[in-house]
């Protein structure tokens, strides 16, 4: 059974002779619960690639469906309403608010909702359970580490418990040992259940993904497992 299914989506920046052609007419399906690594050189298109699964980046042409909703069918404001209920991104900068408390950061993403306060808190907690943070709840970002503050970007996009977990670089900023933390914790979730789909240029990290698509001026070049990259 496919969860997301992408069907020859194409991104091209510019017109003319400038046009660049981001994304080439890629396929793919992907099954709930997998752990999928996106592999390929700078410049290949994984990022790019990931901004249009993760329902912000429109592409030229194509179709993106998940949970049998066709993401770029929905208005503007449906799209904001599906990311809410159904993605959480970790990017490589943490993108923390630095006058916010950690646990403040981690409930971000429900300020939208119709939640009471404590319930908020207690779902932020929750989430900083998981990361084993739960104790730096009240520290701001620059009194933790960088390994800690990934880790509470990991928490912030699994507070609303989406189905669905895109990653762009996420050990991108990290020393080996908060690396393999991290990756280890994405095998935590995954083994919850949660699709993940990760972007990563290590072939350490990429180890701990179950698939790995490679990628190459824009296109797909190779749909297999991480020992097929050996």
């Amino acid at each position: 059974m496919s969860y997301i299914i992408a069907e020859s989506l194409e991104k091209t920046f510019g017109n003319g002779g400038a046009a660049v052609n981001a994304v080439s007419g890629i396929s793919f399906n992907i099954a709930p619960g997998e752990f999928v690594g996106v592999m390929g050189e700078s410049g290949a298109g994984k990022s790019t690639l990931l901004g249009m699964l993760g329902a912000m980046n429109a592409p030229s042409s194509g179709r993106l469906r998940v949970d049998g909703i066709d993401v770029y069918g929905l208005k503007q404001e449906q799209r904001a309403d599906f990311r809410r209920e159904y993605l959480g991104f970790v990017f490589q900068s943490f993108h923390l608010v630095a006058y916010l408390t950690v646990i403040e950061n981690v409930m971000l993403p429900l300020a939208v909702t119709r939640r009471a306060g404590k319930q908020k808190r207690a779902m932020a907690l929750e989430a900083l359970s998981q990361v084993g943070l739960a104790d730096k709840a009240d520290r701001l970002p620059g009194e933790i580490s960088g390994g800690e503050k990934e880790r509470v970007a990991v928490a912030r996009a699994i507070v609303n418990e989406p189905p669905v977990l895109l990653a762009d670089e996420p050990t991108g900023n990290l020393d080996s040992r908060n690396s393999r933390e991290i990756m280890n914790m994405f095998q935590r979730l995954n083994a919850t259940g949660m699709t993940i789909i990760m972007v990563t240029h290590s072939p350490e990290c990429a180890g701990y993904a179950r698939r790995i698509l490679q990628m190459s001026d824009g296109r797909l070049v190779g749909d297999g497992t991480p020992a097929d990259k050996n």
